[in-house]
């Protein structure tokens, strides 16, 4: 990822209606699966600027890890102290230590094995522990934002799941996610082709008063993605446990 993109995550992870969307289905996956207080042991893995770490803690105590320096910087300043330089891939942990792992939109990266990243996860979660993997879906809906961030590779629901079971989960849950804006975003990505090109990545887009319909959309999502399969999205998220 382009260092700046570590800033404008910063600034944009607790208010950006992407992100407030995305967390609030995580959140909703949270609530159904999980108490607060019964994961005694969570690792975010690649944690980035420490967002996710914010509403993880209420499940237990958290751990971030992240491979770049600016990250691990800026989760300090977001008051997140339990946060460590390393790879996914190589995980700084002893095995068998984490009663979760999550991986928000990580896997995707360039120069990340996500087969090796899902071993590890593997690893150092304890027999029976669970983990949350969220990524984007489809690869044909590459665009300028998939550049400035870095994309490797977009996925579909099929893909992640396999690869999940290949790594030693069984997985408990799988949808995808953004549906409702599934059309608009699709056709954005297709007209970029004979668009001027975008500077920056979708991120750093001023949407106004809409932001709060893109919103409200991701948290109608929310509340029935644990009870609807959706047909497509713009992303896949899955909780899978570790085979004992």
């Amino acid at each position: 990822m382009e260092p700046k993109e570590y800033e404008i995550m910063y600034r944009a992870e607790e208010s950006h209606w992407w992100y407030r969307g995305m967390s609030a289905i995580t959140e909703r996956m949270m609530e159904t699966y999980f108490s607060p207080g019964a994961l005694p042991h969570i690792l975010d893995a690649g944690c980035g600027t420490g967002g996710g770490i914010l509403f993880l803690s209420r499940y237990g105590t958290v751990t971030g890890v992240d491979i770049s320096s600016d990250a691990v910087r800026f989760c300090s300043e977001r008051g997140c102290k339990k946060v460590v330089k390393g790879s996914v891939m190589a995980l700084p942990f002893l095995s068998e230590t984490f009663d979760l792992v999550t991986s928000f939109d990580i896997l995707y990266f360039e120069k990340i094995d996500d087969r090796v990243a899902l071993r590890e996860a593997s690893r150092v979660l304890r027999p029976g522990g669970k983990m949350i993997v969220r990524v984007p879906a489809f690869n044909w809906l590459r665009g300028t934002h998939d550049i400035k961030v870095s994309t490797r590779h977009r996925y579909t629901l099929r893909e992640l799941a396999g690869k999940m079971a290949q790594s030693g989960f069984e997985i408990e849950f799988i949808n995808y996610a953004n549906t409702i804006l599934f059309p608009a975003s699709a056709l954005k990505r297709l007209l970029e082709k004979w668009m001027p090109p975008q500077r920056d990545s979708d991120i750093t887009l001023e949407m106004g008063i809409f932001s709060k319909i893109l919103n409200l959309c991701l948290l109608v999502e929310s509340r029935v993605i644990t009870k609807w399969r959706f047909p497509f999205g713009l992303s896949v998220i899955a909780l899978a446990r570790k085979k004992c």
